[in-house]
């Protein structure tokens, strides 16, 4: 077992003090968006190796990948470490974004690798030639917008602020019209791309649709059922003014999840996180395609592509007991399952479920890791690398410890 220093991702959306207060530390002064836990090339996990030096996790999986994956996980998906980990906390709203599949990912990685685009270009849609399927484990209250409305009610709530709009200045951006005669369509899914093609690309109709109803709204607007949407837009607007995806988050599910709750995000799934500190588990792969609030590069037709137009109900993800006594989030992606240990003091150890390799990140209290080959002892805020030749492994109480301890542990749903 390595236990293994992790890499801060500073974006302007993090929290000062979130991660840094979970993990039991001294905030940097400046943002902490995401701490990446894993072998992504890009930003590798350091691993403390018996010499007293560090390897890059990723460097040390290639070393052996039979010893420290195992041979199901190299079977499947290659000499790599399939999943990353990561505590994201995000104080002001991320990017409407969408992962491509894996086909559409290779595809895309192979057609700027041709074309020459240099991986860090701003213009650059695909960094790895890996999906990237998602979940986030809410730690705190989280707040994101989730996939496709039904059509139906999204014309809905776009009919309600017309006519709202219409009562209090008299006037309906043409823009509302058009958008609730698209969602009109007899089907479905070209309806919402019809909706979400014309918002994205309305430019400066769109920009001063969406400031005329954010001054409506603070004019006085009946929010009626639309509260929360409403009470979003007019945030979003204050951090991006003008921008498309503030419409376009009214064609979302609008979610808030409690503390403990997890909701699992596919391939082609539009989604923003706007407000929270969760544990995110994903394919190990950093693609994003931006679909609005955000100043970066927005490619349509790219992401035209790569959206499942389609209504989803929110795709929460329920925990699951198993024989030993294990909670486990296991969503219907193979790179990974997400195991929470929470140990009282005294009570008697949790074995890590473990398909291939695992990583294991403590947020409170601390643990005793315990296999065949010895033991490593990791408090508040540290992490491990668990090989596949280490299982089994068993998370003990530290003898002696006064307060409970709380684990994440992230393996594969590759049977080992």
């Amino acid at each position: 077992m390595y236990e293994i220093q992790n890499v801060l991702r500073p974006y302007a959306w993090g929290s000062t003090t979130a991660i840094a207060e979970l993990l039991g530390r001294p905030a940097s002064g400046g943002p902490e968006a995401e701490l990446w836990i894993g072998a992504h090339p890009d930003s590798p996990s350091l691993a403390s190796i018996p010499d007293g030096g560090q390897l890059p996790l990723d460097a040390l999986i290639a070393s052996d990948p039979e010893h420290h994956l195992g041979s199901p996980s190299v079977e499947v998906f290659g000499p790599r470490l399939p999943f990353l980990l990561k505590v994201l906390a995000a104080e002001s709203p991320l990017s409407l974004q969408v992962h491509p599949t894996l086909e559409q990912a290779r595809a895309g990685y192979a057609r700027e690798e041709a074309a020459g685009i240099d991986r860090s270009a701003a213009e650059r849609n695909y960094k790895d030639d890996n999906h990237k399927p998602e979940m986030i484990f809410a730690l705190t209250p989280f707040e994101a917008l989730c996939g496709f409305r039904p059509a139906a009610a999204s014309r809905a709530l776009f009919e309600h602020l017309a006519a709202s709009m219409a009562e209090i200045s008299g006037e309906v951006p043409p823009v509302f019209l058009d958008v609730i005669r698209d969602l009109s369509g007899p089907v479905e899914q070209d309806a919402l791309k019809a909706a979400f093609t014309r918002l994205i690309g309305g430019g400066h109709a769109v920009s001063h649709a969406v400031r005329e109803l954010v001054a409506v709204i603070n004019a006085g607007l009946p929010v009626g059922q639309y509260q929360t949407e409403l009470a979003t837009v007019v945030s979003l607007h204050g951090h991006y003014p003008g921008d498309p995806g503030i419409l376009i988050s009214l064609l979302l599910n609008r979610i808030s999840l409690a503390p403990g709750e997890a909701v699992y995000l596919p391939a082609g799934n539009v989604h923003a996180y706007l407000h929270g500190l969760g544990i995110e588990v994903m394919a190990s792969s950093d693609n994003v395609l931006r679909g609005g609030l955000t100043p970066k590069f927005v490619d349509v037709p790219e992401l035209l592509q790569t959206i499942a137009f389609e209504s989803v109900g929110v795709p929460m993800l329920r925990a699951e007991t198993s024989v030993l006594g294990q909670e486990l989030y296991r969503p219907p992606f193979r790179e990974f399952q997400l195991q929470r240990i929470e140990l009282q003091p005294g009570s008697e150890p949790v074995p890590v479920t473990q398909s291939g390799a695992a990583l294991i990140l403590v947020v409170s209290g601390s643990v005793l890791l315990d296999s065949p080959r010895g033991d490593l002892q990791l408090d508040r805020g540290a992490s491990a690398f668990l090989p596949a030749a280490e299982a089994p492994v068993n998370v003990h109480p530290v003898s002696g410890a006064a307060e409970p301890a709380l684990a994440f542990a992230v393996t594969t749903a590759v049977e080992a």
